[in-house]
């Protein structure tokens, strides 16, 4: 069984590249804060997902508790950050999924999923799953973990937060971030390859995501730059809802990106060749 491998990595856990190497079976905590158990905040039919997650039985989301990330501008920072949420068993886990696809979603979404793998993949090998499984995650990946989970996931779904390793130390607090981000979107795409979509609905592939941020154009134009040199090209959503929240201002990040910033981002990355979706979706929230 899978979860018996993921289990064996919490012994010296090195599920992503943090490699804490606590030994979370028997409740140490690294610096993602879960020791053995699983930790949900909360979980539904969400609609304000991607046009092409949502559908019309929209996304069935779980809001996993903590995060391996410690982004300073988290919109979801009570949970991420301050660990708003519940522990439970592995079979309350599979109760929260099989409930969620008998609720008629089109997919199960994962979110922030990456120090909770074990708990997660022990839940599937009990499950009839009959419905995608989405890992929407914050990209800074262990290779090692992404190889392991094939499978198990039908769409990846990661942020490509930066592509200048000083500032996703500055601002999430891990070194490297564009390396490790970069080398574990191309075994999420080798995995996957084209995009498949059917009636409007995403079933298999690769959507990155990535938050445009006041006042740092040039590292999102890095971003771009990265993403096009991958084969066969992910989609992109290149968001826009950034607000100073959780910690933003203490770090300068004080104000709404504006439409201009986004434009121009947007712009750079037609040029480049990608794979946008969502544009005019931000461009009428701005």
């Amino acid at each position: 069984m899978k979860s018996e491998l993921f289990y064996r990595k919490l012994e010296k856990c090195d599920l992503c590249p943090r490699n804490c190497g606590v030994n979370r079976l028997m409740g140490e905590k690294g610096a993602c804060g879960v020791a053995n158990s699983p930790v949900v905040s909360s979980w539904g039919p969400h609609f304000g997902e991607e046009r092409i997650l949502v559908g019309r039985g929209g996304s069935g989301t779980v809001f996993f508790t903590y995060c391996n990330l410690k982004c300073v501008y988290c919109q979801n920072y009570e949970i991420s950050q301050l660990g708003i949420g519940k522990e439970i068993t592995v079979e309350d886990l599979l109760r929260i999924f099989t409930e969620l696809q008998d609720m008629g979603v089109e997919n199960l979404n994962l979110v922030t999923p990456t120090h909770q793998i074990p708990f997660i993949v022990d839940a599937f090998e009990r499950m009839e799953k009959e419905i995608p499984v989405v890992y929407n995650c914050g990209g800074y990946e262990s290779v090692d973990t992404i190889i392991s989970l094939e499978g198990f996931v039908d769409i990846y779904m990661p942020d490509f937060k930066y592509s200048d390793p000083e500032l996703g130390e500055k601002l999430s607090g891990v070194k490297d971030y564009p390396r490790f981000a970069l080398e574990a979107l191309k075994v999420m795409i080798d995995q996957m390859g084209e995009p498949v979509i059917r009636n409007g609905v995403m079933k298999k592939g690769v959507l990155v995501r990535h938050l445009v941020l006041p006042g740092f154009l040039e590292d999102s134009f890095g971003v771009i730059d990265l993403l096009s040199t991958l084969e066969p090209k992910p989609l992109v959503n290149i968001m826009a809802q950034f607000y100073p929240a959780y910690r933003a201002k203490e770090y300068g990040l004080d104000r709404f990106i504006t439409r201009d910033e986004y434009l121009k981002v947007v712009e750079y990355a037609k040029k480049k060749k990608l794979n946008l979706i969502e544009v005019e979706r931000w461009l009428r929230w701005l």
